[in-house]
């Protein structure tokens, strides 16, 4: 049976990534799926495991590098609005996994409930956020998360409670194929008091980083008690370049690339970038970048 058969509405060949990552960089997934709802989602999954065909799931692509060879098997983006909603239950937080976490964060501050307003501007999907354990300002969402809904690459669905579930520095043991829903359990705080905090965190964000019509990534993980970008600047590389990628002059630990970049530019800067920290200063930096 073909990968596509009774999925052709919603199954796409050859579609290019890099319209889908921020870095707008490499080639074309085999296969791209945007399911409806959660049925077509576990019979896709499911479909791929039959055929042995790889399935990666893709978020918003922030944190995605796409090899200029593009990707086999099947990339799912979770777009449909049955995988975006983000509500309140009393002090509750249910957010979709395919829900901006942008959008969760805005909608905890106006109810009053405190804990994710400093993850204001950190971009990405609520399910890639949990996957990631992202955080900003010694907070991240993995401490105020108890109850995840996932899908395995088999297309079997679980709750994860909070005794299954645990968080490290931008990691988790979540490792099922899809985060479907996950819970927060929030503090009550005053929403006005909540937004001026919010609207603070976004105006230092903002100011560090890359302009927004700019292709660039954030790329290394910050080693125990330090910045992996005043590492790099430290070291005297902002401004470096490879062909079309280069060292972003505002926050040395974003990647700019250009309109004539090329996905094998940014990986050889990587590793310029890695090899120079690693002979200078014996520090190993981690990628915080996927690469597919």
């Amino acid at each position: 049976m073909s990968i596509m058969q009774g999925f052709e509405r919603i199954v796409r060949q050859r579609e290019p990534l890099a319209m889908h990552t921020w870095f707008q960089l490499g080639g074309p997934a085999e296969y791209f799926a945007e399911p409806e709802n959660v049925d077509e989602l576990i019979a896709l999954l499911r479909r791929c495991q039959e055929e042995d065909v790889p399935a990666r799931i893709l978020g918003q692509g922030s944190n995605i590098l796409v090899r200029d060879a593009g990707v086999p098997g099947m990339v799912v983006r979770l777009s449909s609005p049955a995988f975006c909603g983000v509500g309140i239950e009393g002090r509750t937080l249910i957010a979709s996994g395919g829900a901006l976490l942008g959008r969760a964060v805005t909608t905890s501050v106006h109810r009053g409930l405190a804990g994710l307003e400093s993850l204001i501007g950190i971009p990405g999907t609520v399910g890639g956020a949990l996957h990631g354990n992202a955080g900003a300002h010694g907070e991240s969402i993995g401490h105020w998360a108890f109850q995840a809904t996932v899908v395995t690459a088999g297309g079997e669905v679980h709750q994860r409670g909070s005794d299954e579930i645990s968080f490290g520095y931008r990691s988790s043991s979540l490792d099922d194929l899809v985060i479907l829903e996950t819970r927060c359990e929030l503090e009550k705080d005053d929403p006005h008091e909540l937004a001026q905090r919010m609207q603070k965190h976004w105006i230092v964000r903002k100011a560090s980083q890359p302009l927004g019509h700019q292709c660039a990534g954030c790329v290394f993980k910050n080693p125990r008690g330090m910045s992996a970008g005043e590492i790099i600047d430290d070291a005297g590389l902002k401004g470096t370049r490879i062909g079309g990628a280069a060292v972003s002059e505002r926050h040395a630990n974003f990647i700019i690339a250009d309109a004539d970049c090329t996905s094998q530019d940014v990986l050889r800067l990587i590793e310029l970038i890695r090899g120079q920290i690693q002979d200078r200063m014996g520090i190993e930096l981690a990628l915080e970048l996927e690469i597919w």
